[in-house]
Order: C-alpha cells, then sequence, then structure tokens
C-alpha cells in the first residue's frame, strides 16, 4: 500500500495529501451520505467527522483490502456517485480533481429468468466487494471454457448463480440490497442507501455514450445516470466539471458493443483524471491511467487501482449514514 504525503497549501496551511481528502470528502459527502427511515439512534451524529485516506496499490485485491481494513465496519469504501459527489462540492485544486481513482462501483453483464440481457449496477461494494473474490478470477485456469476467471477482453467471469444472486440484490457477502429497475431510478430515489443496485436494459446500455461527448448529451444518458447515482447528481458533476476550463465534452466508455453478453461479466469502473485536468477536450490515443478520459467502464480487472477509504473517527460507533462535517 502507499499512501501519498504529497503536499500543498491551502489557504496558507500546509497539508498533506491525506489531509487534503480528508476536506474534500469530509465537506462533499454530507447529502450524499441519506440517513434510512427508522435510524433515530443515529439522529443527533451529525456532528461527527470522518476521516478518509487515498489507498493505492499496483495490485487491485491489494488496493481494496488497505481499503476496507482502513474503512471498518462502520466506514466505507467510495463508490462513484460518493467520488462524483465530492468532486462537485470541492475546489478544483482539490486532489479529487487532480488525479484518478478506483470506484467502489461494479457493472455485470447478466440474463434475466425471461432471456434479456441486462447490466445491473452495484454501488458500494457488489460482487466484487471483497479482495479474496479478485484473487479467484486471478487464479483460474486460462482455459476458455472456465467458468471463472478472465474474459478474453479482461472483465472478470461470474457465475451463473452471482448473475442470478445480484438481481435479486443478493450478494456473496451475504448482505442484500434494493435493486432499481432503471425508469424508477431516473424518477428519483428518496434515501438511496450506500449500497444499492440498479437494471438497466442491456440494448440501452449498448446504445449509450461510448465516446467524449458533450455535456448537456452526458446530462441524458442512460448509463451516465446510473453511475452518477441519479438525474440531479449527474447534472451538479457535469456542470461542475465543465466549468473548470470551459470544455465541450467528457467521456463516459462502456464496452457494451464489442463483449459477448451471454457470458456473465462483471468490471469495475474507473474515474479519469490528472494535475489540472489536461487535455480534457481529449486525445483520442491518450486513454491511460493518468489520461482525463472521464469515466471508464471498460477497463481490465487486473492492474493498479487508488481506493478512497472512509472511516469514523471512534470506529465503535456506526455512523454510515450520517452527514459527514469537517
Amino acid at each position: 500500500m502507499r499512501r501519498d504525503e504529497l503536499t500543498e497549501s491551502r489557504d496558507n496551511v500546509t497539508l498533506t495529501r491525506r489531509e487534503m481528502i480528508k476536506v474534500s470528502i469530509g465537506v462533499a459527502a454530507g447529502s450524499l451520505l441519506t440517513r434510512p427511515a427508522g435510524a433515530g439512534e443515529i439522529d443527533n451524529m451529525t456532528d461527527i467527522g470522518m476521516e478518509a485516506a487515498i489507498i493505492f496499490d499496483p495490485h487491485i485485491p491489494e488496493a481494496l483490502r488497505q481499503a476496507l481494513e482502513y474503512a471498518g465496519d462502520d466506514g466505507f469504501v467510495a463508490s462513484l456517485p460518493a467520488l462524483l459527489h465530492a468532486r462537485a462540492t470541492a475546489n478544483y485544486d482539490s486532489i479529487m480533481w487532480n488525479t484518478w481513482f478506483t470506484a467502489n462501483t461494479e457493472e455485470s453483464v447478466v440474463t434475466t429468468l425471461q432471456g434479456n440481457h441486462v447490466v445491473v449496477a452495484v454501488h458500494g461494494g457488489g460482487i466484487f466487494a471483497s479482495p479474496a473474490r479478485f484473487e479467484r478470477v486471478y487464479r483460474a485456469t486460462v482455459d476458455r471454457s472456465s467458468p471463472e476467471g478472465f474474459t478474453g477482453q479482461y472483465a472478470a467471469k461470474i457465475t451463473r448463480q452471482e448473475a442470478r444472486d445480484v438481481l435479486a440484490g443478493r450478494l456473496p457477502d451475504g448482505t442484500e440490497i434494493p435493486v432499481y429497475p432503471f425508469e424508477e431510478f431516473r424518477r428519483g430515489i428518496a434515501n438511496l442507501p450506500l449500497r444499492y443496485g440498479v437494471i438497466l436494459d442491456y440494448e440501452l446500455a449498448r446504445n449509450s455514450s461510448n465516446a467524449r461527448v458533450p455535456f448537456e448529451d452526458l446530462k441524458d444518458d442512460p448509463t451516465m445516470i446510473v453511475r452518477a447515482g441519479g438525474v440531479e447528481a449527474n447534472a451538479v458533476y457535469l456542470d461542475k466539471y465543465q466549468a473548470r476550463h470551459n470544455t465541450r465534452v467528457s467521456g463516459n466508455w462502456n464496452p457494451f458493443n464489442r463483449i459477448d453478453p451471454d457470458q456473465p461479466q462483471t468490471r469495475v469502473l474507473y474515474l479519469g483524471g490528472n494535475r489540472g485536468a489536461m487535455d480534457s477536450e481529449g486525445s483520442p490515443l491518450w486513454l491511460g491511467y493518468d489520461s482525463e478520459y472521464g469515466i471508464g467502464g471498460d477497463p481490465s480487472m487486473m492492474g493498479l487501482a487508488r481506493y478512497v477509504a472512509v472511516a469514523p473517527p471512534n470506529s465503535a460507533t456506526n455512523f454510515q449514514y450520517t452527514d459527514i462535517e469537517l
């Protein structure tokens, strides 16, 4: 694990990178972490601060293991909606805007009992919520007929049972989450939890943007709405992103036109970024980790990872649904 200690001046105070991430996540995540109905035991805890750290490692499962360890039972590893919300409320000189991140969000291509192909997006940890599940992929046979391992385009194969379970909101760690049809999600869901899923018709996902496209188009793009956590959250993030350099376009990428949807498979999502948002208008040949490519839904399931882990200062108390104030 590496926790970068880059320092930067903010309001004449020198902050370490960890302290900067604490500021940006702490201020930004308050309205994202809605309190579920009936959570009266945390009504008086909204002034409790949360601490966050950037966890980087060249091996995805090791980065996730360290992030989960930092978050503990009462914290969380940031999903894509959490990362985008943190950006939307952070200053442009925040580390949130000046590097790339791995999101604790995944998209699985599965087939319903009726034979329809769909994409199930899970925010906050889904089938690949544990490092051990990644390791199973890495250690599987390379035989193409193997039910586990990598697809030919380096997504992770999932079992038919995992595919059926995620459709029903059942996850391998025993958690049951709400799963919303896209049209219902698009209309808006009050008090979204940290972990939830959205089911999107495969053809709708396949015909969504897979390029750098105008911001106004992205506001209406089905995959972008799902990835951002809803219509309103999507618009807020895109407006903030566009205003940074008055750019015209942003990237939103997916693999759905080049994969076999009959093979159940999963990918985690990445959020692009570099210092100063260089080349945010796009270069067709520059799509590496440090490029300003937007949101990547088609990365390999092996490689580098940079997660954001968030934890309460007192891990004995459950604050995962409180507003974060620093």
